[in-house]
């Protein structure tokens, strides 16, 4: 649910975006506290990809055209573009730029894995080293893996022939012990299938 409207058209950073793009970019929405407790709705949506200092200018920014004298605090009272992750209204400006620009960089995978991880700054960068891909399912993740391991080949090797039609390999259950070793975890993509990292 959105608090409100920018304070100024002019000053949406997204304002010459394509509709589909805008919803894709992580962007907060700073409210005046002021106003707020005032009972007015009063603050601006900031692209969430930028520096720190330039976040902080931002809301600084629509603080000066606030309608209440003086207006000095704020507070993130809406996000879009951020997945599973549940951001704070006071969340760190620092974490939210990191965030932001990582799900710019590397797209909803980033958000999943900071949903896992949280706002940790070291475990955030492990994203590049943990992270193994999407699939449809574990059972195509588990038989791609194995697979590529040259393992089903060896297992199906072993077979008397006339018995290799009623092996089956349990792919799902594979998955799951390494989930519940803490060996890998699955991310629920929010379109469907799932995403695949190491755990460190």
């Amino acid at each position: 649910m959105h608090e409100g409207e920018p304070y100024d058209n002019e000053h949406q950073d997204d304002q010459t975006n394509p509709e589909e793009e805008r919803k894709a970019q992580p962007r907060i929405y700073v409210a005046s506290l002021a106003d707020y407790n005032e009972g007015r709705l009063y603050g601006a949506w900031i692209d969430a990809a930028q520096d720190e200092e330039e976040l902080e200018r931002r809301a600084k920014e629509m603080l000066a055209h606030s309608p209440s004298p003086g207006a000095e605090e704020w507070a993130i009272h809406d996000y879009e573009g951020f997945g599973a992750l549940r951001l704070d209204e006071f969340e760190s400006l620092t974490d939210v730029a990191k965030i932001a620009k990582g799900i710019g960089e590397h797209g909803p995978a980033f958000a999943a894995w900071a949903a896992h991880v949280g706002t940790d700054s070291e475990a955030l960068d492990e994203f590049e080293d943990a992270y193994m891909g999407e699939w449809e399912s574990a059972v195509a993740f588990a038989e791609e893996m194995l697979d590529d391991m040259g393992h089903i080949e060896e297992i199906m090797r072993n077979v008397p022939e006339h018995l290799a039609a009623y092996v089956q390999i349990d792919y799902e259950g594979f998955v799951s012990d390494l989930v519940r070793n803490g060996e890998l975890a699955t991310l629920e993509k929010p379109d469907g299938g799932i995403y695949v990292f190491r755990n460190w």
